[in-house]
């Protein structure tokens, strides 16, 4: 293994002081063009790297960005990082992922381990809305690292946030059933102690009852985001003395599971039974049977999200303001709930 090339080997090289050197490096203005490119020619020639984690312990800046997710084997979540990545490449940010798996120690601590890391920013989803990992954030802020929460936030002082309008997804996916002509509509809800759920939830009654349904608790049933959580539920609404026609789902894929088990029943849908979800996953329009859903817009929350974060590192912005971006979601109609056109 070769030794590694510093900066005094490159000085000697040369016949200079390290110090011209370092300084050529990083772009000191005092440094002669000529004499800059002379280095960097002979830096390079020489395979010589630099140590990106001195750089930053001087600088105070890494050019790397966290980002938190509860996984990453998510259509949704991989397309807002992708997002996130596309607009901050060309500013010269590297993006660190960690997974929380829902698990609240999980995140508390990939916050510590991103601050270690002297990250420039975190960009997170979160799993915890508990006050357990408040300390973790406010410790972030403490650091004047700039946090942004995207889809899952929570209410924090100086936190901006970017999310969608998910009453509004609730709302226009519930009045969609309504108007295909289903009469008991059931609802598969998330944990409704994360707002986005919660929303979903308050989107989907609202609906109802602008429209002069009743609304009835037992038709609302908590469930995983899962091909099982959507078949077990299905048990449970057709065990009712009165079943519902159609169901509105807070994830696509408990949607696919009721879908699954209905058909398994020999229930027409959508002509006996609606079906809708919330994500707009890719699966959803490629199956024969495809899904109507709701369209978060991932790629877009991640860009904007960056931008946010951008804004606030922004040397020329004098006021740090908190940004509350809510995109406009899209309700994507297909054939498990459309019978005008079944």
């Amino acid at each position: 293994m070769s030794e590694k090339i510093t900066i005094y080997d490159i000085a000697k090289k040369l016949n200079i002081t390290a110090a011209t050197v370092s300084r050529a490096l990083n772009n000191n203005p005092k440094i002669k063009e000529s004499t800059r490119e002379l280095v960097l020619k002979t830096a390079a020639s020489m395979n010589y790297k630099q140590n990106k984690l001195a750089l930053a312990l001087k600088s105070g800046r890494s050019n790397n960005i966290g980002v938190i997710v509860p996984r990453i084997d998510s259509n949704f979540f991989a397309s807002v990082i992708r997002g996130i990545e596309e607009e901050l490449h060309p500013n010269g940010y590297q993006v660190i992922i960690c997974q929380t798996h829902e698990d609240p120690k999980r995140e508390n601590e990939n916050l510590y381990t991103l601050i270690d890391a002297q990250v420039d920013g975190i960009l997170m989803s979160v799993s915890d809305v508990s006050n357990e990992n408040d300390e973790a954030f406010h410790n972030v802020l403490k650091k004047n690292v700039p946090l942004v929460f995207f889809d899952r936030s929570k209410h924090i002082e100086g936190v901006s946030s970017v999310t969608i309008n998910d009453f509004k997804g609730g709302y226009m996916a519930t009045k969609h059933l309504i108007d295909e002509g289903c009469r008991c509509i059931a609802h598969l809800s998330g944990d409704q102690s994360l707002e986005i759920f919660k929303n979903r939830f308050l989107g989907y009654k609202q609906a109802l009852l602008d429209n002069g349904m009743t609304f009835n608790e037992k038709y609302v049933i908590q469930s995983k985001s899962s091909l099982e959580a959507g078949k077990e539920a299905v048990e449970i609404l057709l065990g009712y003395d009165i079943a519902p026609d159609a169901i509105f789902s807070s994830s696509d894929f408990a949607a696919l599971g009721a879908i699954q088990e209905l058909r398994e029943r020999n229930i027409s849908i959508p002509k006996e039974f609606c079906v809708g979800g919330f994500s707009n996953e890719p699966f959803t329009k490629f199956m024969e049977l495809s899904i109507t859903s709701v369209d978060q817009s991932p790629l877009e929350m991640g860009k904007m999200a960056a931008r946010v974060f951008l804004e606030q590192v922004d040397k020329t912005q004098t006021i740090k303001i908190e940004k509350k971006v809510v995109l406009t979601p899209e309700l994507h109609i297909r054939k498990s709930s459309s019978r005008t056109t079944s």
